[in-house]
């Protein structure tokens, strides 16, 4: 087995583990069939600016909670912007926490809002360390020759 068969095998099993973690759900494979030759970078180009915009929801979430006093209303609009970008690539425990902090922000509850904002830092900052390894197989497989394995 060559370099490149293995990390197809490794590729196929990091992604297989993703979604037995539920880091994952069906809407990031919908996503991968949607690259194609003519936009071979797309999978990565629309997790890349899901990054970016988390990294500007996680900082007005925050700064919301920050507040003396908390407008919730506007907690929960940031928290369901942020669901609705992990809900389309397919970021399922971020999604989930999303859905936890609006629940919480309909309570006023800003000790739960400070938890949460917690947990979903951390699920954010795994998810993006997991898609920065998917990302660096990918490359790897591709200078070697390979082509990048789907999971039918």
């Amino acid at each position: 087995m060559d370099i490149v068969q293995l990390r197809q095998r490794h590729y196929i099993d990091f992604m297989k583990s993703m979604h037995i973690e539920n880091y994952l759900d069906d809407q990031f494979t919908q996503l991968q069939k949607l690259a194609d030759e003519s936009s071979p970078d797309f999978v990565y180009e629309v997790v890349t600016l899901f990054f970016q915009d988390s990294e500007k929801l996680i900082d007005n979430l925050s700064k919301a909670l920050e507040q003396p006093v908390v407008d919730f209303s506007q907690v929960a609009n940031h928290a369901h912007q942020f669901k609705g970008s992990s809900s389309s690539i397919g970021a399922h425990r971020v999604k989930n926490q999303c859905v936890k902090f609006r629940a919480y922000c309909e309570e006023n509850n800003l000790e739960g809002c400070l938890n949460c904002l917690q947990e979903l830092q951390q699920e954010y900052i795994v998810l993006k360390s997991k898609f920065e390894y998917l990302f660096e197989l990918e490359q790897e497989i591709l200078k070697n020759g390979g082509t990048i394995p789907t999971m039918d």
